[in-house]
């Protein structure tokens, strides 16, 4: 069975990282686990590091900078690498959200999983690509319809 292959988009991580009781926290779980392989292109992984170690996000999720250096290694091992080789911009309101839109389209990824699916919307329709939360990505990695 070919694995769900899938770009988290950053708000799934910093909310994953904010509560233990959530779906985005039992999403990076998974991914910790290899439930999913997770498309990563250099910009959107860069985004994931710098957003993860400012200040204020390690002051909620408690991880010191040498903690988190290695939850995101332990995560790359199930990321499949992207290549940024067609960009379609603009496609969205938030030009930052323009490398995530194209991580998920040159990752041929199943869907692009997000918070923010109003603000990928129109896009999303635009090539066909599924929008999910993290909930939805459980549910399908748990064979639920």
């Amino acid at each position: 069975m070919t694995p769900v292959r899938v770009t988290l988009d950053t708000n799934v991580l910093v909310a994953g990282l904010r509560s233990r009781n959530g779906a985005s926290f039992r999403v990076l779980s998974r991914w910790l686990r290899g439930g999913f392989v997770a498309c990563a292109s250099v910009p959107l992984w860069l985004e994931y590091e710098a957003t993860l170690t400012r200040e204020d996000a390690a002051a909620v999720h408690g991880l010191s900078g040498e903690q988190m250096d290695v939850l995101l290694d332990a995560w790359a091992v199930n990321v499949d690498p992207v290549e940024l080789r067609f960009t379609w911009r603009p496609q969205l309101r938030d030009p930052k959200d323009e490398m995530v839109l194209e991580t998920t389209l040159n990752g041929r990824a199943d869907a692009l999983v997000t918070f923010n699916r109003d603000d990928f919307e129109k896009a999303a329709r635009r090539f066909g690509l599924p929008l999910w939360r993290p909930q939805d990505l459980l549910a399908r990695l748990e064979g639920e319809p």
